[in-house]
C-alpha cells in the first residue's frame, strides 16, 4: 500500500545503485563507484572494514575527473590503496570541529 502510495507522489521507485564488486587490500574492502558529472566521471567510491563485529564505511571522493568509468575506477582503486597505507582505522573516526 504504501508502496504504491510512494509511487505515485514521487514517479517509481528510487534509483538501484549499481552492483560493484569490491576489490581486498590489507584487510579493507574498496568499492569504486565512479560519479557521472557533466559528462566525465568523479574519481569517488567506498571503503570499508568490520571491526570488532561492526562493519565501518568511509566515503571517498576526489576531485579527479576522467573520460570513462573504468579509468575512475582504476584510479580510485590506487588512491584507496595509498589513503589505507597513510590512514589505517583512523580514516573511521569522527573529524574534530565538525558538528556539536
Amino acid at each position: 500500500m504504501f508502496k504504491t502510495l510512494f509511487k505515485s507522489l514521487f514517479g517509481g521507485d528510487a534509483p538501484v545503485a549499481p552492483q560493484v564488486t569490491p576489490t581486498e587490500y590489507a584487510g579493507y574492502l574498496i568499492y569504486p563507484e565512479p560519479m557521472a558529472e557533466g559528462g566525465q566521471y568523479r574519481l569517488a567510491g567506498r571503503i570499508t572494514k568490520e571491526i570488532d563485529g561492526e562493519l565501518h564505511s568511509h566515503r571517498f571522493i576526489r576531485s579527479d575527473l576522467f573520460a570513462n568509468p573504468a579509468d575512475a575506477e582504476r584510479f580510485m582503486v590506487q588512491k584507496a590503496h595509498t589513503f589505507i597505507d597513510q590512514m589505517g582505522d583512523k580514516m573511521f573516526e569522527p573529524r574534530s570541529g565538525q558538528g556539536a
